[in-house]
């Protein structure tokens, strides 16, 4: 963002990694706050920042009902801050989604990620200074600058309108750890994940950071979404209206995989 002096996308990873990570609760987020720091208050910037929290509401569907902005000089280089957010959301006790009624059997439907969200940066930026790579060149029909600053997408509305259909058994947001460390989050310790690597299309840019940082798949699949930023575990005869509705509300959807049985000296999440 720095480096491109585009900030009006920031605002929006930084809402869809809070409200994302509650709606997998079952929690319909009602508001959110933000946090800026920086050294020397540069308004035009800060200004591209907030109308992007503010459009990462919107899609939220949840209130921007505050924030605090903080100038300290001497902590942060000029032109440079520092953002956080937090977001609060409600649901029924009864209706909160543990993994409790998953069950070996059920299928795993993943829905597609916009990009790498705001997961595997570090290593995406020193991929970038050892390649030294131009942002404005061309990458699968558009630049790397447009690629890697994609806003994270936000789940909300098409996930909420599932839950008002459909009994879900888990969902797992895809952050940190990727999809080999999120999904076992929400299983029992006798149940694993065997998911099937080619049975989504996997985004160019990751088959891209894979060969610049030449990591192994099991190391791609722990570090970035690789094009699933959200997870839906549901009863295998319930798995075509899933698919139905999260088609009908926008999202591109895979059938991925499926729960089994798992000895206790197995892995979590099997990807063969």
């Amino acid at each position: 963002a720095f480096d491109l002096d585009t900030h009006n996308t920031i605002g929006q990873d930084l809402v869809a990694m809070c409200v994302n990570d509650i709606l997998v609760q079952g929690a319909e987020p009602l508001f959110f706050l933000d946090y800026f720091a920086c050294g020397e208050l540069d308004v035009e910037m800060a200004t591209e920042v907030v109308k992007g929290i503010s459009d990462g509401c919107i899609l939220a569907g949840c209130a921007l009902v505050g924030g605090e902005t903080a100038e300290m000089p001497g902590m942060y280089i000029k032109g440079e801050y520092d953002l956080a957010g937090f977001c609060v959301g409600a649901v029924e006790r009864s209706k909160v989604i543990d993994g409790k009624s998953i069950s070996e059997g059920d299928a795993i439907i993943g829905i597609a990620s916009s990009g790498p969200h705001s997961n595997g940066y570090s290593l995406i930026r020193k991929i970038l200074e050892k390649e030294k790579v131009n942002l404005s060149y061309d990458f699968d029909g558009k630049t790397f600058g447009d690629v890697l600053m994609a806003p994270t997408k936000i789940y909300v509305r098409s996930i909420l309108s599932l839950l008002e259909k459909i009994k879900v058994n888990g969902l797992a947001h895809i952050t940190g750890g990727g999809i080999y460390e999120n999904i076992p989050r929400v299983l029992k310790d006798n149940q694993k994940a065997v998911i099937k690597k080619d049975s989504w299309n996997m985004p160019l840019i990751f088959q891209w950071l894979k060969e610049k940082a030449n990591i192994s798949d099991e190391e791609l699949y722990k570090t970035f979404n690789c094009g699933i930023g959200m997870v839906v575990i549901t009863n295998p005869d319930d798995k075509e209206e899933v698919i139905r509705i999260l088609e009908k509300n926008g999202e591109t959807v895979f059938v991925i995989g499926g729960i089994a049985n798992r000895d206790l000296n197995e892995p979590q999440s099997e990807i063969i």
